[in-house]
């Protein structure tokens, strides 16, 4: 997908996110409302969803796509990266990054993204991987990160 169309897309996702996130504040229902979307939307997605920090263990959360690790090894791959620098990771190529972590061995390329709750503390971390290598450009980057800062952000009133 060229990035014009992929920015394009990211938009209108973003948007339909916007509305349909706000209906509840619990952050699990939020993740998998949008793994469900940008899984769905994203032709590039091959898995899409989120470990879930608990203490010092990261640990499945929503995701849609094939089987996923059920616990990530403390301190070790893309996941954690993003976690332990507190910033966006992308991997081109998942077999060149030490310590990467091969849940499935389709995935070729991988972006992680820290999820922040209110106070600044990271809950969890969205992981896309591809099948295809290098496929996750800065426009990916750049939308995924409005994108996550919508699983904790405030709930708008039902009453409104």
């Amino acid at each position: 997908m060229d990035e014009r169309k992929k920015s394009g897309r990211y938009v209108r996702l973003i948007a339909q996110l916007e509305e349909l996130l706000p209906e509840t504040e619990d952050p699990i229902a939020r993740m998998a409302s949008v793994a469900a979307v940008l899984h769905h939307k994203m032709d590039h997605y091959f898995w899409t969803g989120f470990y879930l920090l608990r203490g010092d263990r990261l640990v499945a959360g929503p995701y849609q796509g094939p089987l996923a690790c059920q616990e990530l090894q403390k301190n070790k791959g893309v996941c954690w990266a993003a976690v332990l620098n507190r910033a966006p990771v992308v991997v081109p190529d998942v077999h060149a990054f030490p310590g990467h972590i091969a849940c499935d061995a389709r995935s070729k390329s991988e972006i992680t993204l820290p999820v922040f709750d209110r106070a600044g503390h990271v809950q969890a971390v969205m992981d896309v991987d591809s099948d295809k290598p290098d496929a996750f450009s800065e426009a990916d980057r750049i939308n995924l990160e409005k994108i996550v800062t919508l699983i904790y952000a405030a709930p708008r009133s039902v009453y409104l």
